[in-house]
C-alpha cells in the first residue's frame, strides 16, 4: 500500500474528529518501529491542510536516570514501568489540552540526553488545534484516557534492532552494546507492554511498517468492512 494513502487515511479521519478542545493524537509503537517518522509526517499533513499542530514527544517526559534504573539497569520491569513519567504527561500537555482543561500546556520536563530538568516555557493553542504526540507505552492505563485517536506502528523486532544498530550508534557506543541492551531490557520490555496492553486492538489504526516506504494498515472503523485499507 502507498505510504501516501494510508496517511491521507489517518489525516482524513483525524479532520472529522469534532470536540471543544485540542484533538490528542497518540502514535504509539516499539523502540525504532518508524513512529517518530510517522508522526512527523502527519504533522506537516495536517498544517498543510490548515490546521495548528502541537508536536511533541515522550521523550521530554522521562524520569531522571536513578529512577529509571531503581530495579537494575537490566531490568526489564524496570524499563516498562519507571522509564516515563507520566503524571508530569498528563499535567503538563495531556490534560491542558483536554476538554478541562485551558489550553496552556508544556512541551517537556526532562531532557535525558542530558539528565537535566527542563524549564519549558508555556504555551497556548488556539480552538481546532492538534496535538501529534509520539512515544513508546502510550496506550497503558495511565495515559489511556485522554487520547482521542490512537495509531500503532508496529514493525518486526528483528527489523526494529538493525535500525537501532544504525540509529544509536553514538548514544550507546557499539554494536555489541546496542544487541545486549535491545535483546537484555528494551525488547522484552516491550512485549511486556504488547502482551500487558494489547495496543494493536484499542488502536484507531495500525500501520506495520517493517518497509516504510510501502506499509500496510488496517483501522478500526473498517471493522466488518473488507474493502477497508488491510493489505
Amino acid at each position: 500500500m502507498p505510504r501516501n494513502l494510508i496517511l491521507g487515511r489517518i489525516q482524513e479521519e483525524i479532520l472529522s474528529l469534532r470536540a471543544d478542545h485540542t484533538i490528542r493524537v497518540g502514535i504509539d509503537g516499539v523502540g525504532a518501529s518508524g513512529k517518530t517518522t510517522l508522526a512527523d509526517e502527519l504533522a506537516a499533513r495536517l498544517e498543510a491542510a490548515g490546521r495548528e499542530v502541537v508536536r511533541a514527544t515522550i521523550d521530554g517526559f522521562h524520569h531522571p536516570r536513578p529512577h529509571r534504573i531503581r530495579r537494575g539497569a537490566d531490568s526489564v520491569e524496570g524499563y516498562y514501568h519507571d522509564s516515563f513519567n507520566y503524571p508530569a504527561v498528563c499535567e503538563a500537555i495531556l490534560h491542558p489540552l483536554g476538554p478541562d482543561g485551558a489550553g496552556e500546556f508544556r512541551r517537556a520536563v526532562y531532557d535525558f540526553r542530558v539528565e537535566q530538568h527542563v524549564d519549558s516555557p508555556v504555551e497556548t493553542v488556539g480552538p481546532g488545534a492538534i496535538l501529534i504526540f509520539d512515544g513508546m507505552f502510550l496506550f497503558r492505563q495511565e495515559l489511556a484516557e485522554h487520547w482521542d485517536y490512537r495509531v500503532f506502528v508496529h514493525a518486526d523486532f528483528h527489523v526494529t534492532l538493525n535500525r537501532a544498530i544504525e540509529r544509536d550508534l553514538t548514544l550507546f557506543g557499539s554494536e555489541a552494546e546496542i544487541r545486549r541492551r535491545y535483546q537484555a531490557r528494551y525488547i522484552p520490555g516491550q512485549t511486556l507492554y504488547l502482551d500487558t496492553v494489547r495496543p494493536f486492538d484499542i488502536a484507531d489504526a495500525v500501520v506495520h511498517n517493517n518497509i516504510p516506504q510501502t506499509p500496510t494498515a488496517h483501522f478500526a472503523s473498517d471493522a466488518g468492512n473488507p474493502e477497508g485499507i488491510d493489505t
